[in-house]
């Protein structure tokens, strides 16, 4: 830990054993910044949440445009975020189709999705893609922050293998390519993410790590004295952001050793990593507190989020759905089966509002997080019975520092490249981006108020 005079620098960590713990913004860091604010402009935060099969898009459009537009069933789950969000109709993802390359839609709509490229069909080593623009975002801030980027899941993920129609697994399960033939796989276990953001042990192997987890601290036991030492210098309003900032930690690591105790209870035969939480919502709403505490402490400005992958067999009895997710797309139009494809729409959409109230709970200087955030909620696949990469489902919520006008419905021109929305946002973050794939250039009406 580095105090200048009274003033905290913005990049001010708390270090013990094994262990480094970034601080929040705190008001004792408004100087430093103040001085340093025509070199270092507000922090934006660029996040990529996508749900797999597509959705039902007569639950998901919205009733008028502009600002006079009303919530369907899919997004009323958001309702208290209206104001925060812009509903983006019309986009698609092209590069999706088949293009001559027959069945796989799954596999191209992931791979496409931040790409704007139609990926190479097999199921070899050869997978060829495009650099995604999360990559682009995080190849341009990586200096600023510790982590370039994180990319997280939620479901099963194998990078190698046939998952669909002579695609590689690879595409199915990967939104984030560093390069055109390097995939991201998401790390899905939100232990591993936890040891990544905090802890000094996550390159050991996992049988050593395991052993050390065995007699392990909790990793704010280890770096308590630098917290006391800390805490004395800080005005009351600092001294309970930081004890907030820490409890929340300090949950995240007991919601891990909880998940950790309930899968050592299941019975053998059940494939689930460990520390994986068995309550699916628990998982997520994990995976979005991961998140809520990377960006509190700067440690990264974009992530990426599969809540499930494409093609996703899941299930949710916890909703009234037994029922695999992707074969109840393939509906035929059952009215039933329609039903339940909505119910896990509005579901998804329910957690997602769970890390949208964290993001605007959370304050940085005069702002929230979710303020200087741009978050791009939505699928690869608009109707998962027909395959259709057109009109996708697009939520970008928050106002990006400023970029953004949010609270209104945009109807684009159908078969809107999604890339030069793509193009737009990263231009709002200063990344130097020319082209994504098949942009034809920047998208309108994202900073209109009249449209």
């Amino acid at each position: 830990m580095i105090i200048t005079g009274k003033h905290l620098p913005r990049r001010t960590f708390l270090r013990g054993l094994g262990a480094s713990v970034a601080l929040p913004m705190l008001d004792a860091m408004t100087p430093a910044l103040a001085r340093a604010a025509q070199a270092a402009p507000v922090p934006v935060r660029l996040v990529f949440t996508y749900v797999p099969n597509g959705v039902s898009m007569a639950g998901w459009t919205p009733q008028g445009a502009g600002k006079a537009f009303e919530l369907s069933r899919v997004l009323a789950p958001l309702a208290g975020h209206k104001d925060d969000m812009l509903v983006l109709s019309g986009l698609a993802q092209r590069n999706g189709m088949a293009l001559g390359d027959g069945a796989g839609d799954h596999a191209r709509a992931a791979a496409s999705y931040l790409t704007g490229v139609h990926p190479k069909k097999t199921a070899g080593a050869d997978i060829h893609n495009g650099v995604s623009a999360d990559q682009l975002a995080a190849q341009h801030l990586s200096r600023a922050t510790r982590f370039a980027s994180l990319e997280l899941g939620c479901d099963d993920s194998r990078t190698v293998g046939n998952c669909d129609s002579g695609y590689s697994c690879a595409y199915s399960n990967s939104l984030a390519w560093r390069s055109e033939t390097s995939p991201m796989p998401p790390e899905t276990n939100p232990r591993l993410v936890f040891e990544r953001l905090f802890g000094a042990d996550a390159h050991l192997d996992p049988a050593v790590r395991q052993r050390r987890l065995v007699h392990r601290r909790s990793i704010l036991d280890l770096v308590g004295e630098r917290t006391r030492q800390l805490t004395g210098t800080l005005g009351a309003h600092d001294r309970r952001k930081v004890d907030e900032y820490l409890h929340a930690v300090r949950e995240i690591e007991r919601q891990i050793e909880v998940a950790e105790g309930d899968m050592r209870d299941l019975r053998p035969g059940i494939d689930k990593p460990t520390g994986v939480p068995v309550a699916f919502a628990d998982y997520v709403k994990l995976m979005y507190d991961l998140q809520v505490v990377a960006f509190q402490t700067d440690l990264t400005r974009v992530v990426t989020m599969m809540v499930g992958r494409e093609g996703s067999m899941r299930t949710y009895p916890e909703i009234g759905v037994p029922d695999p997710h992707h074969p109840l797309t393939h509906h035929r139009n059952n009215a039933e089966w329609m039903g339940r494809v909505e119910q896990i729409n509005v579901f998804h959409a329910e957690l997602f509002a769970y890390f949208l109230d964290k993001l605007k709970a959370s304050s940085e200087g005069d702002s929230t997080l979710l303020e200087r955030s741009m978050i791009v909620y939505g699928s690869g696949l608009s109707d998962g019975n027909r395959h259709t990469h057109e009109d996708l489902p697009v939520l970008v919520v928050g106002q990006g520092g400023g970029l953004l006008k949010t609270g209104r419905h945009v109807v684009y021109p159908k078969q809107t490249p999604m890339t030069n929305l793509y193009l737009s946002l990263l231009g709002g973050m200063g990344v130097p981006a020319e082209t994504i794939g098949d942009s034809t250039g920047k998208i309108e009406y994202l900073n209109d108020v009249t449209n």
